[in-house]
């Protein structure tokens, strides 16, 4: 295992949610020394923190284990960040994807 770049993996799609490592911390019930240390390569992790690292980032293990590319990686990343937008913005949100989506378009 190349712990170093498992690491790499969880840190960069951790920032692209715009998650703190506490915050990832807390979501997948460890300390955030342990998330730091495996996004250093510093530590590995077992099987049920990596499973729950996968669901909380929204990537598979596959991804994570040896950086498999997935299908549709940024849509994936996209609906991640979609799931967090509170119910009473996704209207505005909406609009905001569909004025984009027609000014590319241009």
């Amino acid at each position: 295992m190349d712990w170093l770049e498992i690491g790499k993996r969880i840190r960069k799609r951790r920032e692209r949610l715009g998650y703190t490592r506490e915050c990832l911390a807390e979501k997948i019930d460890v300390t955030p020394k342990f998330c730091s240390d495996i996004e250093l390569g510093v530590k590995g992790m077992s099987v049920s923190t990596l499973c729950r690292i996968a669901t909380v980032l929204n990537l598979s293990t596959d991804y994570i284990l040896f950086g498999a590319k997935e299908n549709n990686e940024e849509i994936s990343s996209i609906l991640a960040a979609l799931n967090r937008c509170p119910e009473e913005k996704l209207e505005y949100l909406e609009d905001i994807i569909k004025s984009f989506v027609a000014s590319a378009e241009k």
